[in-house]
């Protein structure tokens, strides 16, 4: 096996886009450190809605051709970020989309949803042991906002990280191997409630109509809830460009600081990071490096103190 470097990361992801907007700063930043970032997302994506007019024939109800298409929107993306292992859970089309909550693509033959756990746990427990992180970012177990996708995606990396440490398991997947922390995605909701103030103010500027709310971003919690955070100003831009390339589902203007998804309410880019530790001994009271407190691993620093950015476009790389 080729060697690889002394710090590793593992996002598990549902859906294409879901890895730019939650950790794309995160990622970038990493990558950009030298550390090996893996990102597994577990479906194409297939049931998304198209934004733009030009690309609306690859829609599920014209001609399904969305998840194909969404491979080479989430390979841009990867390449705006520098991260160049990125995989779709047991290969491109194994798991498909399975929609919102309640629809009949729940239960169709393949959806994620209906998987296996077990089964789809095992096809991450093959790159885990492979890879060998130290740390896994994915969900809460409510997948953040409630998505069936989310929700498995969750299920799965807890599940397989547990799977992956068990020596009397899967022996043919490779030696075990203990994930040393497991992060959830957050956001403190005084950085979500006064990002949201701010956009509000300065509407006009973008060219939306409305703005989304609190209740539209994944994984708000209360401020104590957080445990960690990654300054990713440094590498806004690289994050907006990752978003920006999947562009059936985020429209993102330039030099702006703000997006939409399919329903065009305006929300907030955030530039920096946040994470509630869930497993594993975290290296400090508040951390600012995921890798921090991983034995044989050196801290890799950063900038300190919380997003200070200021209005709609507030401080940039």
């Amino acid at each position: 096996m080729t060697e690889l470097p002394g710090r590793r990361l593992l996002l598990v992801h549902a859906h294409p886009d879901d890895e730019s907007i939650n950790n794309g700063a995160t990622m970038a930043k990493y990558a950009a450190d030298g550390a090996h970032v893996t990102l597994v997302t577990c479906t194409l994506g297939e049931e998304g809605e198209v934004i733009p007019d030009e690309l609306a024939h690859l829609a599920p109800d014209r001609e399904n051709r969305l998840g194909p298409h969404r491979i080479g929107e989430l390979a841009a993306a990867m390449k705006e970020l520098g991260v160049t292992d990125h995989r779709f859970l047991g290969g491109p089309g194994r798991y498909h989309d399975s929609g919102m909550m309640g629809v009949e693509q729940n239960e169709r033959a393949g959806a994620f949803w209906s998987a296996d756990l077990d089964e789809a746990a095992a096809d991450l427990v093959a790159v885990i042991r492979e890879i060998r992180p130290q740390v896994l970012i994915t969900y809460d177990p409510n997948g953040g906002y409630g998505h069936p996708d989310h929700i498995q995606a969750h299920r799965v990396a807890m599940r397989a990280a547990d799977l992956a440490a068990e020596p009397a398991v899967r022996r043919d997947l490779g030696d075990p191997h203990t994930i040393s922390k497991i992060y959830w995605n957050r956001v403190p909701r005084t950085v979500v409630e006064e990002k949201f103030r701010l956009l509000e103010a300065a509407l006009g500027e973008t060219p939306f109509d409305a703005v989304a709310t609190v209740a539209d971003v994944p994984g708000v919690v209360d401020d104590e809830r957080v445990t960690a955070e990654i300054d990713g100003r440094p590498h806004w831009l690289r994050k907006e460009a990752a978003m920006r390339a999947h562009a059936t589902q985020i429209d993102i203007p330039e030099e702006l600081n703000v997006f939409a998804l399919s329903n065009g309410l305006a929300q907030p880019v955030f530039p920096v990071e946040y994470y509630e530790l869930v497993r594993g001994e975290a290296g400090s009271a508040y951390e600012k490096d995921l890798f921090e407190g991983v034995d044989g691993i050196e801290g890799v620093g950063g900038t300190q103190g919380v997003d200070g950015t200021e209005g709609i476009e507030g401080e940039r790389a």
